[in-house]
C-alpha cells in the first residue's frame, strides 16, 4: 500500500502542482475602491482653496465678481503678480519675516526647549514633575490674557518698534517644544546616557553630543511648527511694530486691503491679495516638501513613552 501512495511534489520541481490563490472577495474590492475614492475627494477638498487662490490671482475685478464663478480666467492677468509685489516693498517684508523674526525665533526655541526638555527627561531633581505640569498648564493660557501686561512690560523697557519683544521670549523655552522634545528624549534608551557618564561625559556634553543628534526628527517638528507660526503671525507684530519698513509678510499683505479702504477704491484689490498670498505660501510648501520625511518620523515617534 505504501508503494502505491502518491509522492508529494518536491519544492522547486517543475512538475509540482501550482498553488491556487483564493479569489478576492468582491466586497473587499468594493471597500477598497470606496476608500480610495473617499481619500481622493478629501484630498481635493483640501487642495481646492489653494487652487482657487491661484486662479483668483490671475483674474481682474469683473472676473472676480462674476456669478457663477469663472474657473479658467480668460484672459489670465499674469501681471498681477509683479504689480502686487511691487505695490509695497514685499521683498523687504520677506527679509524681515525670515531673518529678523522666523530664523532667530526658531533657533531660540530649538536651543532653549531642547535644553529644558533634557532636564525634565534625564535628570532627577525634587519637584521636577510638578514644575513640568506647570509648564504644560501655560499652554492653556490664552494669548489675549497676557497680551496687555506683556505690552506694558516691553513699552517700559523701550523696546517697541523692534523685534526684541518677539524674539527674546523664544530663548526662554516654548511649552509646546519642551513637551514634544521631552517625550522624544524619554524614548531614547537610558543606557546611552549611562555609558556616556561612565566615559566621563558631563550632562551638557551628553545633551549636546548624544541627545541632540538623536532628536533630529523631533527638532525638525518643533522647527517647522515654530517657523510656520512666525511666518503666519499677524497679531503679535501688529501689537509691537508700527514702522512699515519693519513689517513682516503678514502685515505687508494686510497693507493691500488697508490701502484700498483708505483710498475708497477696490480696483484689483482682491486679485492682488491672492497674488501675494500665493507667492508667500510657496516657501512654506517647499519647506514642508523637503522636510516631510523627517517631519512625519518625528510626529509618529514623539510621545511613545511618558
Amino acid at each position: 500500500m505504501l508503494a502505491n501512495a502518491p509522492v508529494p511534489p518536491v519544492p522547486g520541481n517543475a512538475n509540482a502542482m501550482p498553488r491556487q490563490r483564493a479569489p478576492e472577495s468582491k466586497i473587499s474590492v468594493l471597500i477598497g475602491i470606496i476608500k480610495y475614492a473617499l481619500l481622493v475627494v478629501l484630498g481635493f477638498t483640501f487642495v481646492l482653496p489653494f487652487i482657487w487662490m491661484f486662479i483668483s490671482a490671475l483674474k481682474n475685478d469683473p472676473q472676480i465678481y462674476t456669478i457663477p464663478p469663472i474657473w479658467i480666467p480668460n484672459p489670465a492677468f499674469w501681471s498681477n503678480f509683479p504689480n502686487a509685489w511691487t505695490q509695497y516693498d514685499f521683498t523687504r517684508f520677506v527679509f524681515n519675516s525670515v531673518f529678523l523674526y522666523g530664523l532667530p525665533v526658531t533657533f531660540g526655541v530649538i536651543l532653549s526647549s531642547s535644553f529644558i526638555a533634557y532636564g525634565f527627561s534625564r535628570l532627577r531633581w525634587p519637584g521636577r514633575d510638578v514644575l513640568f505640569g506647570i509648564v504644560l498648564a501655560t499652554l492653556m493660557i490664552p494669548y489675549a490674557v497676557t497680551m496687555v501686561p506683556l505690552f506694558i512690560i516691553w513699552k517700559n523697557l523701550g523696546l517697541l518698534n523692534s523685534y526684541s519683544p518677539l524674539v527674546i521670549p523664544a530663548y526662554f523655552g516654548s511649552a509646546y517644544g519642551i513637551f514634544l522634545l521631552r517625550q522624544f528624549y524619554l524614548s531614547i534608551p537610558q543606557e546611552l546616557s549611562d555609558a556616556a557618564r561612565i566615559d566621563g561625559a558631563s550632562e551638557l556634553g551628553i545633551w549636546w553630543r548624544i541627545m541632540l543628534p538623536l532628536a533630529k526628527p523631533a527638532i525638525t517638528v518643533v522647527a517647522l511648527f515654530t517657523f510656520i507660526g512666525t511666518w503666519n503671525d499677524y497679531l503679535a507684530p501688529l501689537i509691537y511694530i508700527s514702522k512699515i519698513e519693519l513689517y513682516p509678510v503678514a502685515l505687508g499683505v494686510n497693507l493691500l486691503r488697508i490701502a484700498a479702504s483708505s483710498t475708497g477704491t477696490s480696483a484689483n484689490v482682491y486679485p492682488n491679495l491672492m497674488a501675494v498670498s500665493t507667492v508667500v505660501t510657496i516657501p512654506v510648501v517647499i519647506l514642508f516638501y523637503f522636510a516631510q520625511r523627517t517631519f512625519i518620523e518625528g510626529v509618529t515617534t514623539t510621545g511613545l513613552k511618558g
